[in-house]
């Protein structure tokens, strides 16, 4: 399996922040195609020295890497990303990576 790993920075509102995500971005991703897992953190995000930069953190899975950047280079894929300028405006850093389970 594949990973896209979406890092949002803490915004200025989490409630606002929170409200859109759940309302408005997630049904939006939600469409892309090749999905197969989306989970998102709960609560707090730290490290093991305390508070991070970070307010969530969104695990989307694919069965691969092509996978991927098929979704990325669809019409969906292309609506999720101009939607995160709507809520994100503290930041996000967006990773790809392969996984495997051991």
């Amino acid at each position: 399996m594949a990973k896209l790993i979406a890092m949002y920075k803490t915004p200025a509102s989490a409630e606002a922040f929170d409200a859109y995500y759940y309302s408005t971005h997630v049904p939006i991703a939600k469409k892309v195609p090749g999905l197969r897992s989306y989970e998102v953190s709960t609560g707090g995000v730290g490290t093991p020295a305390g508070p991070s930069g970070y307010h969530l953190i969104a695990l989307l899975g694919f069965d691969s890497m092509a996978a991927i950047q098929q979704a990325l280079g669809s019409p969906e894929g292309a609506a999720a990303a101009a939607d995160l300028g709507n809520f994100a405006q503290a930041g996000v850093e967006l990773l790809i990576c392969d996984t495997k389970e051991i």
